[in-house]
């Protein structure tokens, strides 16, 4: 396995260990009602796991690529503490078709920039490592936050399938945000975006 650090002004993203269960498991089911629910697809079911169901889950669940070395979720961190969760999934892994979210769990940290900079560390992540030439994200009209983080990063607008997500009596429209790798590189020059990366080589 590969442990990954990926180091921002704000932000340290890393890959889980088993010792981050229980507070992850905590930020994800310890309330009935979390706020972060409200805004993370909530026209889903939210089914609340205990604790010995989720470390399971966690324990099989493949969080390294090993086709691709790359891991496919990262743990966000301030300060040491977990606020929060990015993966990667494959849309469709044969035409390189791929896709991120992210969650930040406690409402304390939803507009300090945090989410924007792990954002940021994590695509370029994924265009140093990996062989594609998009990234994208998808969510929907109600979650404002998400879009303006994705804007700020450079994700362009690429999709709007209108009333196609029914909550709470209301329809909102579906969003695809996605960008291609010449228009990151081109924001990496212009801002010139620093930061720090570090892979260390774990035998387990």
């Amino acid at each position: 396995m590969l442990d990954t650090l990926l180091q921002g002004k704000r932000v340290t993203l890393r890959n889980v260990t088993e010792k981050d269960f229980k507070p992850l498991w905590q930020l994800r089911y310890g309330e009935e009602n979390p706020e972060w629910k409200k805004w993370d697809a909530p026209y889903f079911p939210y089914e609340r796991l205990d604790f010995h169901r989720f470390k399971e889950m966690e324990k099989n669940r493949v969080t390294y690529d090993y086709a691709h070395g790359v891991n496919s979720q990262l743990l966000i961190e301030v300060n040491s503490r977990i606020i929060g969760s990015i993966v990667f999934y494959w849309e469709d892994e044969a035409t390189r078709w791929l896709e991120i979210g992210i969650a930040i769990y406690k409402p304390k940290f939803w507009n300090g920039g945090y989410g924007t900079e792990a954002l940021e560390l994590y695509i370029d992540y994924l265009f140093s490592n990996l062989e594609i030439e998009r990234v994208g994200l998808t969510t929907w009209s109600g979650n404002e936050r998400m879009i303006a983080a994705g804007k700020k990063v450079g994700l362009l607008m690429e999709g709007r399938m209108r009333k196609c997500r029914y909550y709470n009596g209301y329809y909102y429209d579906s969003i695809r945000m996605g960008m291609i790798r010449e228009e990151w590189e081109e924001k990496k020059k212009s801002k010139k975006l620093q930061r720090g990366v570090s892979y260390t080589n774990q035998n387990n």
